[in-house]
């Protein structure tokens, strides 16, 4: 959805104003974005991590949240902990393009298998894509065979 005045107030909710259980309401409404099971090798859930001290001070991290219940109405596996924020990062949102991608440069390893896996990374707001990008190339660094992508809102270009 288009990041509007609603998805901004659901997503900061949800983010800062701890109200967890928007988080299955996102998950409701993107699950039919997430490919049916229908393959020996399916597709694993992936949420966009957060740096351990940003998950100790917040509590909980949101993407992880959809993630749990986006497996629950897929049928597909969430691996939580395969993907982590090996470096701290500001907070993202009062940045540029240029400088949201230099933060996250790096910033993203992998614990896991994913060889020649299909991974489905899930955030919750979609700006310039530079954490996107940033979390695709550690994957595909580590063997995934192909990420794609499923936030709940995405921020448009004139925005």
């Amino acid at each position: 959805m288009a990041y509007g005045d609603i998805a901004r107030t659901i997503a900061l909710q949800l983010k800062h104003g701890r109200q967890i259980a928007h988080a299955r309401t996102i998950s409701r409404l993107m699950a039919r974005l997430v490919p049916i099971i229908s393959s020996d090798n399916p597709a694993i859930l992936i949420p966009v991590p957060l740096h351990r001290w940003r998950l100790w001070r917040r509590g909980f991290n949101q993407s992880a949240l959809v993630a749990d219940h986006l497996a629950r109405l897929s049928g597909l596996s969430h691996h939580r902990m395969t993907l982590r924020r090996i470096k701290r990062t500001p907070s993202l949102g009062h940045l540029n393009r240029h400088q949201r991608r230099k933060a996250v440069t790096g910033a993203f390893g992998v614990k896991g298998d994913v060889q020649g896996r299909h991974i489905i990374l899930i955030d919750d707001v979609f700006t310039t894509g530079s954490t996107a990008q940033a979390c695709a190339l550690a994957l595909k660094k580590a063997g995934a065979a192909r990420v794609d992508v499923i936030c709940w809102a995405r921020v448009s270009e004139e925005a």
